[in-house]
């Protein structure tokens, strides 16, 4: 699979809609709202999606959702490299 130019690739958000709305009102276009009560069901699934398209270069996420993800899907995100997966929050008692 041959991966766009950095010059053209987007900023993706995923997590719960509290999560992403403040990135979309900054500008970022691709996301996907998966609720807290869905993540279990549905993160999996939105995750892979966002990793996988092509035009996507930064996938932000909240840091504790990679507790919901499967052992295969957090995998892929923990070693991926294009697109990078920055994580933001999580508890203050993390190492």
């Amino acid at each position: 699979m041959s991966r766009r130019s950095s010059a053209s690739q987007e900023i993706a958000v995923v997590g719960s809609p509290e999560f992403t709305t403040g990135f979309r009102l900054a500008g970022v276009r691709k996301f996907a709202n998966v609720p807290d009560d869905e993540k279990a069901a549905e993160l999996d699934d939105a995750v892979a999606e966002i990793i996988t398209d092509d035009d996507v270069g930064i996938v932000v996420m909240h840091d504790d959702d990679l507790e919901h993800l499967s052992r295969d899907v957090r995998q892929d995100v923990e070693t991926s490299v294009e697109p990078v997966v920055v994580t933001l929050g999580g508890g203050s008692n993390r190492i």
